[in-house]
């Protein structure tokens, strides 16, 4: 069914997900930083006005969907991953039915 990784396969896969996972660390800190100033510039240099919602929801949503291809779609995230062998299953169920 799945050929062994090679010990050279296993680190170049354990860096690919590593640096993934910490692409979305960076980005949710830039996010949170960013954010922050915006808000505190929209409340109190600018007088109270609520415009940094805008930013922060758009950003969030793009924040979001960003976390979710590194930890649920991207490669060797476990619900991938299950998925992946549900259609190796199902695949090797029908070759075996014909």
């Amino acid at each position: 069914m799945n050929t062994p990784l090679s010990p050279d396969d296993i680190d170049a896969l354990a860096r690919k997900r590593a640096g993934a996972k910490l692409g979305w660390y960076v980005h949710a800190l830039v996010y949170v930083v960013v954010n922050l100033f915006l808000f505190l510039t929209s409340q109190y240099a600018l007088g109270n006005r609520n415009w940094s919602w805008g930013p922060l929801l758009g950003w969030g949503l793009g924040l979001f969907l960003h976390g979710v291809s590194v930890w649920f779609l991207g490669a060797g995230a476990s619900f991938r991953e299950h998925l992946v062998q549900r259609e190796r299953d199902a695949i090797a169920r029908n070759q075996n039915s014909r």
